[in-house]
């Protein structure tokens, strides 16, 4: 007979067990992710992100589970529920602490209810989330929250008390490009004009930009890419340092072979650059950072340089994380991305349930209009060279 637990991190799976369930799907969920955020401290009770992975073994076998996290605050989710939790104050309703299943910082689509191979895995979905339901109220947490997750998700918990919640994102998709003149000549010539002219003046500032990747990152680029990490994020108002260097010596020494780091470089001196992750065919932009202001290199760094590597390795899809409408002017185009959430409160789910429901025929008609001003001429009716 399976049982169902709460462990205390994900690093008390062991990594081949945990990844077994992973298998094909997003690399932020593999255990060397995972459990790297753990051992640098970056997630933990004293930063608002309890890790609590739900678990379901029979015997020595994992059969399924979920990663889970006790939160006290809204941060770094990318699923924005700030507004519910002033609403929740002002009625007199307590919000935190929350349940989130998720990948803690990444806003990324990938499987949050973890499956052994043969199993049944909409009855999975459906027996953890009905657990999460019950720790929920026993506990007297607010609500689960389900970010980022899979239509098949989504599905298993149809007429469940779950709610369903939409986003937007803007991704990437190779159209069978040979080469990167091949992505320009799909742009409508006003984007065209503007990509090459962005990517002239980052040259004419004396930078160029290089892919490393894999076993080929030297030990020393992990420090500097922090450093323009950090750099950024500290200088933004809106910039918050959920990672810490030490979480990139974890990568460093745990997942080099997943990483690509784009560095542009003043003769030796390294002045920006983007911390990457790849597997399968997908690639996903992470994390910028830049040491001094040059007009563009942001564009030329974390959008041109991938899109090249992508076409260049046959890759067939680019998603460089959340917001952001300069990415739908590059030929970026507008995707749904979805989310679950459990209220316990019954006041506060029927208000969340009627926003939610006006929130989605809203971002419909959004999907609508915005995909039919892609910047890939391809796309539209009617439209020249």
């Amino acid at each position: 007979m399976p049982t169902i637990e709460l462990l205390d991190g994900v690093a008390q799976v062991p990594p081949a067990a945990w990844n077994a369930l992973v298998g094909d799907e997003s690399p932020f969920l593999e255990w060397e992710w995972l459990a790297s955020l753990e051992d640098a401290g970056v997630v933990g009770a004293a930063e608002g992100w309890l890790p609590r992975p739900l678990v379901a073994r029979e015997g020595d076998q994992l059969l399924a589970a979920c990663p889970v996290y006790v939160k006290t605050h809204s941060e770094g989710e990318f699923v924005f529920d700030f507004a519910w939790a002033d609403a929740a104050l002002r009625a007199g309703i307590r919000y935190y602490p929350k349940l989130l299943v998720g990948v803690p910082f990444t806003p990324v689509t990938g499987a949050r209810f973890l499956v052994a191979p043969g199993e049944d895995r909409p009855a999975w979905i459906r027996r953890l989330a009905e657990t999460l339901r019950e720790l929920c109220t026993a506990n007297g947490f607010s609500g689960v929250h389900v970010n980022f997750c899979r239509e098949d998700e989504l599905t298993a918990f149809e007429g469940s008390a779950y709610l369903p919640r939409i986003g937007i994102q803007y991704h990437w998709r190779n159209a069978g490009y040979a080469s990167f003149e091949d992505y320009l000549a799909a742009l409508r010539s006003k984007r065209r004009n503007q990509v090459r002219r962005e990517r002239a003046f980052v040259r004419e500032q004396g930078i160029r930009v290089e892919a490393v990747a894999g076993a080929a990152i030297p030990d020393e680029l992990f420090a500097s890419m922090y450093r323009c990490y950090r750099s950024t994020v500290d200088q933004q108002v809106y910039g918050r340092r959920y990672l810490n260097a030490r979480f990139f010596e974890l990568l460093r020494e745990r997942f080099r072979e997943r990483l690509c780091f784009f560095v542009a470089r003043r003769g030796e001196e390294i002045v920006a650059g983007t911390t990457n992750v790849f597997k399968g065919n997908t690639f996903y932009g992470r994390y910028w950072g830049a040491l001094e202001p040059v007009r563009y290199l942001h564009f030329d760094v974390c959008y041109y340089a991938a899109i090249e590597w992508c076409i260049e390795r046959g890759l067939e899809c680019f998603e460089p994380g959340a917001g952001g409408n300069q990415k739908l002017l590059r030929g970026f185009d507008p995707q749904p991305t979805w989310s679950l959430h459990l209220l316990a409160e019954p006041r506060l789910a029927r208000a969340v349930a009627r926003h939610l429901e006006a929130e989605r025929e809203e971002a419909g008609r959004a999907l609508g209009a915005l995909r039919g001003v892609s910047a890939i001429k391809t796309t539209r009716a009617g439209d020249g060279p």
